[in-house]
């Protein structure tokens, strides 16, 4: 009996390379816990998860959840595009599969104490067409307008490129030891803040030191089976905040990119996450089975007194998988 012939995967042949884009973004969501008890559904939600080229949006007009948190408009957008052929004017090649995530709120209002008159999330991730698998990834457009606490306006400073260029050799953020030191300074800045809450120290120190994990793993053989963060989906969370300017209300500290408010609660700015996770849609070929990811929430607070909720506001996600 003849033999079976080979599938095209075992006799060497060149796979056709595919890419599913992944995004999403929403405007608020989260849950009252008092004075009543109430889930806040997200609002215009708008995912993205596909092989083809496609632009969803969806806007929202004037919500209030209970006369509490409140805001005049908002929208959101998710892009997925493949540019075949693009160069920039110093001839760098930008051909590739893009995912712009986009969240916009304007007119929020939390119980009169936090405002801002706009607040703009915005990731976009672009794979290339050769060494694939990591995007670029650019934050530009985010930012805060007119955000105030009590009246009083705070002034941020965002550090749009904490992720910095794409790691050479298509690897991993979390195997980048340049973000992972930017990271670090972070948290230690973070740890050197005088009057710092003990439970903030602790978590300070514990992430620290993953991050000194994360970058011995890093300086690790490149066949190791920690590559990639395979061995277990990792993520690290770090944020946009360099620095926030002083704000004249009694009690108020700052902390990295948390800001506490007697009476009131905190409030995390520009938070950001960074991840390995599982790869999206179905493949039958070979290569790495996770994507990197990026998760961006520009206000989560947690209010304590006299109104008890947790929310986000602002909140956007891209990332990608590109095969083989």
């Amino acid at each position: 009996m003849a033999a079976n012939p080979k599938s095209p995967v075992e006799s060497g042949a060149v796979l056709e390379q595919s890419h599913v884009y992944h995004a999403e973004a929403f405007v608020l969501n989260g849950h009252l816990e008092h004075p009543i008890k109430q889930t806040i559904e997200p609002y215009a939600r708008v995912a993205l998860e596909t092989r083809r080229e496609s632009l969803v949006t969806q806007s929202v007009g004037e919500t209030s959840v209970e006369g509490l948190i409140s805001f005049k408009s908002g929208h959101t957008r998710v892009i997925g595009t493949h540019v075949k052929h693009k160069t920039d004017i110093f001839g760098n090649d930008h051909a590739g599969w893009v995912t712009l995530s986009t969240s916009v709120l304007e007119g929020f209002n939390v119980v009169d104490i936090l405002t801002a008159d706009r607040v703009v999330a915005q990731v976009s991730t672009e794979h290339p067409m050769i060494q694939g698998h990591v995007p670029r990834v650019t934050f530009l457009g985010t930012r805060f307008e007119n955000l105030r606490i009590g009246g009083y306006p705070v002034e941020v400073e965002l550090d749009l490129g904490i992720c910095g260029n794409k790691p050479e050799g298509d690897r991993p953020y979390l195997e980048d030891v340049d973000f992972l030191k930017r990271v670090e300074h972070q948290l230690d800045s973070i740890a050197d803040s005088k009057g710092l809450p003990e439970t903030l120290e602790k978590k300070c120190c514990a992430e620290i030191a993953y991050i000194d994990e994360l970058k011995n793993r890093a300086n690790e053989d490149a066949d190791s089976s920690a590559k990639g963060g395979r061995n277990g989906y990792s993520k690290l969370e770090c944020s946009l905040v360099k620095s926030i300017g002083p704000i004249p209300i009694p009690g108020v500290r700052t902390f990295g990119n948390l800001i506490f408010i007697p009476n009131f609660g905190t409030v995390a700015l520009a938070g950001l996450e960074v991840g390995i996770g599982p790869g999206h849609g179905n493949y039958t070929g070979t290569g790495p089975s996770d994507s990197n990811y990026f998760t961006l929430n520009m206000l989560s607070m947690k209010l304590g007194c006299p109104v008890g909720a947790q929310a986000a506001g602002a909140g956007v996600k891209a990332n990608g998988d590109t095969r083989p």
